[in-house]
């Protein structure tokens, strides 16, 4: 079996070798599994023609009256291994709310919105903001150094904690600091940082039009607000961290999912089927 990546050129030759053998194939991409409409115009038709007639995707989108789902297609979620069970955590150290977002500097994180939450919600509530994030590139160095600025000019030192560029190990203390997690990001494709969050019994917060929003159950294990609405975001982060009890049941049906929905088995089910689909 070969998953081929991606409509394309590449993809196209990949499979017409494959059906030379006789080796069965699937498409993996990240288009959503329910989407607006299905494009049938000849070049549309011609790319699904020359490429594999099933395909996955660990991006379910929006399921709304009008939308439709493409014939093959079948929603295969990311696999993620439990990292952390309820019961290892301290939640609230200290008296404390830590919540952790991850993300590289750049402005389509949101990194800037979410200081601004904490830097109001402070007035209320006890919590800190921990963000890690890659710094690598002029833009990221720029856009950190602003972030740095607004922290410092607006007394946020003891609030807020930027990281850069740490390793795996390094992450992974970090979500088992935290008691809430928040990707505050628009324009995400498929972030795979809500399921590490969850991995390690946490509720997560994230945007509605995020790729990987559908992880994010609202209510159960998180809430999803308005993508790229300060407003929104306030409103969801409230509803969490105003009843410590319901954060705690939250994290801990974010580990339940990750241990019942998004493990290995799932994964073998999903191709399976696909296969079943492609003969």
């Amino acid at each position: 079996m070969a998953i081929l990546r991606e409509r394309s050129v590449y993809s196209i030759f990949a499979h017409l070798i494959c059906k030379k053998y006789e080796i069965p194939t699937i498409l993996y991409n990240q288009s959503p599994l329910w989407e607006d409409r299905i494009k049938n115009d000849l070049p549309h038709k011609l790319m699904r023609k020359l490429t594999p007639s099933v395909r996955m995707t660990p991006v379910m989108g929006t399921r709304k009256d009008g939308k439709v789902i493409e014939p093959g297609a079948v929603f295969i979620p990311f696999v993620m291994e439990p990292e952390m069970a309820p019961e290892e955590r301290v939640w609230c150290k200290d008296g404390v709310i830590h919540i952790f977002s991850i993300g590289k500097y750049e402005q389509r994180k949101n990194h800037r919105m979410m200081v601004e939450v904490v830097e109001e919600l402070a007035k209320t509530y006890p919590i800190q903001l921990t963000i890690v994030g890659e710094c690598s590139t002029d833009t990221h160095k720029e856009y950190f150094k602003n972030l740095e600025k607004y922290v410092a000019e607006h007394n946020l030192q003891e609030r807020v904690t930027l990281l850069q560029n740490l390793n795996r190990r390094q992450v992974g203390e970090e979500y088992k600091k935290a008691d809430l997690f928040v990707i505050p990001s628009t324009l995400e494709p498929a972030s795979i940082s809500q399921l590490e969050a969850m991995a390690y019994s946490l509720p997560v917060i994230c945007g509605d039009k995020n790729g990987t929003a559908c992880y994010v159950e609202n209510g159960k294990n998180g809430w999803q607000f308005k993508d790229n609405n300060k407003g929104a975001l306030k409103d969801a982060v409230v509803k969490i961290i105003s009843d410590t009890e319901n954060m705690k049941s939250m994290g801990k049906k974010s580990y339940e999912f990750i241990c019942e929905k998004y493990q290995i088995e799932t994964y073998i089910a999903g191709i399976e089927q696909l296969l079943e689909c492609e003969k």
